[in-house]
C-alpha cells in the first residue's frame, strides 16, 4: 500500500468512525455511500503547490459533476495550527477571486483545531480536530438541498459541541488517534 493511500484509508476511517459515528454532519452519509468524495494527498510542504492542488480541487469539481465533495490532505505539512490557519485564508481568497464564492464552500480540519477563545484542551475542539491537516471542498447547491430536508440546521454546531464535551477530551483524543492504526 503507498503512503497516500495509507493516508487516503486513515481519512476515510476518521470519516466514518469521526464525523459519521458521532453524527457531526448529519448531510455526509449520502455521500460517503454513494461513493461521491474525492480524496487528493498533497505531499508537498511548499504552500504555493499546497494552494495550486486547492484550485485543481476546485477544477475537479468543475468537470466532474459526480463528485460531491473533495477531500485535499496534507500529511506533510501546516502541522502548526497557525500555520494552516493562514492556507485556510490564502485557500477562501482563492475561492472567492475565483469566482467560486456561493459555488463552493471550504470547511478546514486539523489534527490541533482550537476554536477562537477555547482552551486547547476543550472536548468541543474535536468536532473539527481530523487525522491530518486538510481542506473540505462542498458543493454550495447540495449543501442548501440537504438544509431544506433537515429541521432546525443551525442548531448542529451546537448539538455536536455538547456531544463532544459529554464524552470527554480523552474520548474524542482515542476516537480520532484509532483512525491513524490503519
Amino acid at each position: 500500500m503507498s503512503a497516500s493511500q495509507q493516508v487516503i484509508d486513515q481519512t476515510k476511517k476518521w470519516i466514518n468512525d469521526v464525523v459519521l459515528g458521532c453524527n457531526f454532519c448529519p448531510f455526509a452519509a449520502s455521500a460517503i455511500k454513494q461513493e461521491r468524495v474525492h480524496y487528493y494527498v498533497e505531499n508537498s510542504t511548499s504552500p504555493a503547490i499546497c494552494l495550486g492542488s486547492f484550485s485543481r480541487e476546485m477544477t475537479r469539481l468543475d468537470n466532474e459533476p459526480g463528485i460531491e465533495t473533495s477531500f485535499l490532505i496534507f500529511p506533510n505539512s501546516f502541522g502548526l495550527f497557525h500555520d494552516y490557519l493562514d492556507m485556510v485564508s490564502l485557500a477562501e481568497k482563492r475561492l472567492k477571486q475565483n469566482g467560486y464564492e456561493g459555488i463552493y464552500q471550504l470547511a478546514s480540519f486539523h489534527p490541533l483545531y482550537r476554536f477562537a477563545g477555547s482552551p486547547a484542551d476543550d472536548a468541543a475542539n474535536y468536532t473539527n480536530r481530523s487525522v491530518y491537516p486538510m481542506l473540505h471542498l462542498l458543493r454550495e447547491e447540495s449543501i442548501e438541498q440537504a438544509l431544506k430536508n433537515y429541521k432546525s440546521p443551525e442548531d448542529i454546531p451546537g448539538r455536536n459541541i455538547n456531544f463532544a464535551r459529554e464524552k470527554g477530551i480523552v474520548y474524542m483524543q482515542m476516537l480520532k488517534d484509532a483512525c491513524l492504526k490503519t
